[in-house]
């Protein structure tokens, strides 16, 4: 059983960034930042394969969020600039313990809790 607990949540202004961070109790092949808006289904935002590095961004991020590791604090991070008001939301962390990593939730063993964003315009 893995454990995850975010941190970094807030609230700031668009076109302002934020850091999310992700501490997890042990490693997994796939750690990946999920997203829920008020009203709307779960999203992939990005994940990062820890064994090769390999990192998938969805479209609505690329360019202004980045996906980090630090494997020997066993943390990931979510740098997040440019921020918009839709991307306001609960983030979650998730680890995959599978032999792929991707945006899809079905592939993640467990999650976090959840930090809240939120951007005002």
């Amino acid at each position: 059983q893995v454990q995850l607990v975010e941190s970094g949540g807030g609230s700031v202004q668009a076109g302002g960034s934020l850091r999310l961070s992700c501490a997890a109790s042990g490693i997994s092949n796939c750690m990946g930042w999920f997203r829920q808006a008020s009203g709307k289904g779960r999203e992939g935002v990005a994940a990062i394969y820890i064994g090769g590095g390999t990192t998938y961004y969805a479209d609505s991020v690329k360019g202004r969020f980045t996906i980090s590791q630090d494997n020997a604090k066993n943390t990931v991070y979510l740098q997040m600039n440019s921020l918009k008001p839709e991307d306001s939301a609960v983030y979650y962390c998730a680890a995959g313990e599978g032999g792929y990593c991707s945006l899809g939730a079905g592939g993640m063993n467990y999650w976090g809790k959840g930090t809240h964003v939120t951007i005002s315009s």
